[in-house]
């Protein structure tokens, strides 16, 4: 992890442990990378709870509660799912907070419509969600480490807008 991923997963240890509030993760494409950046901070276990790596449409379905008509509809990259995918995994490990991303990593499985990079990032809680897209193809090992940096920066932000609100 890099010198700012460890800032921001500090911040977010803090946020959490004063807040006393837990959160967990649903990842697909980035396969535990945003856990893994989480439990980087020592005492982790105060407020994380666990994650839910669901790769395949199947476990989004049966374990996120992710409709399967949406998935068929407009597949699992989509906004949409990963608002359910965060929505799910607070449901699923009863936790405040949850942080998802779903995507085409590479180096194949992209399409025209969507192209390998593409990665929808969300995090929130239950009733309210923020979302992120990711969109340039650098190859697979950094469109995965961009893709965690960034929704744990997004996570960072959304504890901060709560904080003021």
């Amino acid at each position: 992890m890099d010198f700012e991923g460890k800032i921001i997963s500090r911040e977010i240890s803090q946020l959490l442990w004063e807040r006393e509030k837990s959160v967990s993760t649903a990842e697909s494409c980035t396969g535990g990378r945003i856990a893994e950046a989480i439990i980087a901070v020592p005492g982790a276990s105060k407020y994380f709870k666990g994650g839910i790596i669901s790769y395949i449409n199947e476990v989004k379905e049966n374990l996120l509660g992710v409709d399967h008509d949406l998935l068929e509809e407009k597949t699992a990259v989509c906004e949409e799912v990963a608002v359910a995918m965060v929505k799910g995994a607070c449901k699923a490990l009863n936790t405040d907070y949850a942080i998802s991303a779903t995507g085409v990593a590479g180096p194949t499985g992209g399409t025209k419509e969507i192209p390998v990079g593409t990665i929808w990032l969300a995090c929130g809680t239950p009733d309210k969600v923020v979302t992120c897209k990711v969109e340039e193809d650098h190859g697979r090992d950094i469109n995965l480490a961009i893709a965690t940096n960034r929704a744990m920066q997004l996570f960072c932000e959304f504890l901060m807008s709560e904080e003021e609100a």
